[in-house]
């Protein structure tokens, strides 16, 4: 079963690639967020269906919330995860790491103390510096005296594919980006969301499928999703009642997917911080069932040590 699915993989990946490289990154500030070959902005819509599909789902399930999707974000400035873009010559602050220093990429970092941060206890902050395209991501970030305290941090080449080392956290549980993985209102207004979406769950398991390189469970159950996971909605559930915002989220999901990124709310899909969200609009995801979804296969998990 392992060598059909490796080679139904194999052909798909290469399909994907090809796609992927006549289409162009998504941009923000004028930079690419990944090669078009990235594994966010990589169409999956043809990819096999995962061996342990049914199981991940039903466990999802089976662990609460309503089982319906849910845009955690909208007009509300207290939802959603902000960022913002800074000048090449923006001055750089030392950041201090409270808990994960020896997994944190060393600032200092080209980030404003009066840079957005995320409300709610996560407390997120992104930065994506013009010019050198370079992504820097703070978790738990508080400004302090001169520069920023945070519990993690990451940085990144937006024109590289290169993945965190194995083992590592990122500003992210998954030791993954946070920025390739919002909706962002342009996008979802112009009705073509390109990439695949940054999610939740309540349960993990202690392991991560690549990209992901980190785990943030002590669970050994196989049903539980791995950092990493990737879901797509089902080529079968009809769409064609969903409109606007909406339309263009659930669009992306039946083509790049969601990918599991951390651990909190059930269906809970991430968007960027902005007050020209249509909320009335993202409320039709709440219709969206959990068990409209599919894992992909793009790899077996990392088990944890």
């Amino acid at each position: 079963m392992k060598r059909a699915v490796g080679v139904a993989l194999a052909g798909a990946m290469a399909f994907g690639s090809l796609l992927a490289a006549a289409c162009a990154s998504p941009v923000v500030g004028g930079c690419p967020v990944f090669p078009a070959d990235n594994a966010w902005n990589t169409n999956v819509s043809s990819y096999p269906v995962h061996p342990n599909s049914d199981a991940y789902i039903g466990s999802i399930l089976a662990s609460g919330g309503t089982g319906f999707l849910h845009a955690d974000f909208g007009s509300n400035p207290d939802y959603g995860i902000p960022y913002i873009v800074v000048p090449a010559d923006q001055p750089r602050l030392p950041v201090n790491f409270t808990d994960y220093g020896d997994e944190s990429d060393p600032g200092p970092y080209p980030v404003p103390l009066d840079a957005p941060v995320e409300a709610g206890g996560d407390r997120h902050v992104i930065a994506v510096q013009q010019g050198s395209c370079m992504l820097y991501e703070m978790y738990n970030a508080w400004p302090a005296g001169g520069g920023w305290d945070a519990s993690s941090g990451a940085v990144y080449n937006l024109r590289s594919n290169a993945l965190r080392p194995a083992g590592w956290t990122s500003a992210d549980a998954a030791g993954l980006p946070i920025l390739p993985g919002l909706a962002r209102y342009d996008e979802a207004q112009a009705g073509a969301i390109r990439h695949a979406l940054r999610f939740t769950v309540r349960q993990t398991q202690r392991a991560y499928i690549p990209p992901a390189t980190h785990y943030a469970s002590s669970s050994a159950d196989p049903s539980h999703p791995p950092m990493g996971l990737r879901l797509r909605l089902k080529s079968t559930y009809d769409i064609s009642g969903y409109h606007g915002q909406a339309r263009a989220v659930l669009e992306a999901l039946r083509t790049y997917g969601m990918i599991v990124a951390d651990n909190g709310s059930n269906w809970f899909i991430s968007g960027a911080t902005d007050p020209r969200w249509d909320d009335d609009d993202l409320n039709q995801l709440k219709s969206v069932p959990g068990a409209a979804f599919e894992a992909v296969y793009t790899g077996d998990p990392v088990a944890g040590r």
